[in-house]
């Protein structure tokens, strides 16, 4: 597997950042937003993990959308992404 790029890093930092910033705004953390949602917390720390060379897939995004009854498009719609 090839070296991310800085584009590519700065991008994983903005998803892992949205993810945070809208996981906080339901007002749970982490292990509570796991509990909530019936998924493994370690599952969420994963997400929004800034360490990991991967980054999420747009499938997990999706998923993390479902979950909060939002649309990629409104995940995506965000200030940071600009």
């Amino acid at each position: 597997m090839s070296k991310l790029s800085k584009d590519d890093i700065e991008l994983r930092n903005k998803i892992t950042q949205r993810l945070i910033n809208l996981r906080e705004s339901t007002g749970l953390n982490q292990s509570d937003f796991a509990k909530h949602h019936d998924i493994d917390r370690q599952q969420v720390n994963r997400w929004e993990s800034f360490g990991s060379n991967r980054g999420v897939t747009i499938y997990t995004i999706k998923k993390f959308c479902t979950l909060l009854k939002i649309t990629l498009q409104e995940f995506f719609n965000d200030s940071i992404f600009k």
